[in-house]
């Protein structure tokens, strides 16, 4: 009798600290999987997969030590065969085309929410679990599809991918924060919703609030990214 299929060990590669708990707190959220550590460095990153197992990186893009591409290069060149899932702000198709080669088998765009990731997360489950040999190239066809053409991004009701891009670039673009009302007449949405998009940034681990001090009555709340230049 065969015992249950392994969880697959996923180690998160994150210079944000605020980030990187988010992302590991996703990933133990998702059934199969299993967050073995975080890094915040591509250097802390290769001392832990010295001593650990990992099945997956979770890896951002953007690191202070080193680009993660070149670290995922390194980790090539150094023998180790995990694969890949890159974090990133960035929307360079070079890039893209230039992970390919290094076992990166998806990208996900900050900022996501739990349920991108967890899609991204079952998609790579189900690609890992397909065994034994293809009947043909329909069958091969079937399983890169489960890998390469994901479905689109959960978003709350009644929000909008569009618009969530248009909120995030003014929050990124605002290094000393915005409130509803100013990301309403930046992005020319009602305050309202502002705060709606604004508040699901928050509970993604994108943005952070804090109150407005100075003012008479209840302090108006200030958001702010909380990974500048990512």
């Amino acid at each position: 009798m065969t015992g249950e299929r392994q969880a697959i060990r996923v180690l998160v590669v994150e210079d944000d600290p605020v980030a990187a708990d988010a992302h590991v707190m996703y990933v133990g959220r998702v059934p199969g999987f299993v967050a073995v550590g975080k890094a915040h460095s591509g250097a802390e990153a290769r001392r832990i997969l010295d001593r650990t197992p990992v099945d997956l990186l979770l890896l951002d893009l953007h690191l202070p030590d080193v680009h993660g591409l070149q670290l995922a290069r390194s980790l090539r060149a150094a023998g180790h065969h995990a694969d890949v899932i890159a974090v990133t702000s960035a929307r360079d198709l070079t890039v893209v085309r230039e992970g390919v080669s290094l076992g990166v088998v998806q990208y996900v765009l900050k900022p996501f929410t739990f349920a991108t990731l967890r899609d991204r997360l079952v998609r790579y489950a189900e690609f890992q679990a397909a065994v034994g040999e293809a009947s043909g190239q329909d069958e091969v066809d079937r399983a890169l599809a489960v890998l390469r053409a994901p479905s689109p991004a959960a978003l709350p009701k009644g929000l909008s991918g569009p618009t969530l891009e248009r909120v995030t670039t003014a929050l990124r673009e605002a290094p000393d924060g915005l409130t509803a009302a100013g990301v309403a007449e930046a992005v020319g949405i009602s305050r309202i919703t502002a705060r709606r998009y604004l508040e699901h940034l928050v509970d993604a681990a994108r943005a952070a609030r804090s109150p407005l001090y100075g003012q008479v009555g209840r302090p108006e709340l200030v958001y702010r990214w909380v990974s500048q230049g990512r």
